[in-house]
């Protein structure tokens, strides 16, 4: 699948991962346990957790950590895929 399909599949997920006040860390597992399941997750990232930083930094780095390809970001939400 190219980006675009991968984005118009993403369109109609919803959310099941929150990144909060305790950041990025604290998804990591959760993530990529999603990830072994499911080929595209959602991902929000609260005010508290972007700290100063933009969406689209804190999704480049946790797409890293948990080796995966950041598809999109839209306003406070990423959309991963593995």
């Amino acid at each position: 699948m190219d980006t675009q399909e991968l984005k118009q599949e993403a369109h109609d997920l919803d959310v099941t991962v929150w990144v909060g006040k305790s950041g990025l860390e604290a998804v990591v597992d959760e993530l990529n346990d999603q990830l072994s399941n499911e080929h595209l997750v959602k991902v929000k990232f609260l005010r508290a957790a972007r700290a100063g930083s933009s969406t689209e930094e804190k999704a480049a780095d946790l797409a890293d950590q948990v080796n995966a390809e950041l598809i999109d970001t839209r306003g406070h939400t990423a959309v991963f895929h593995r």
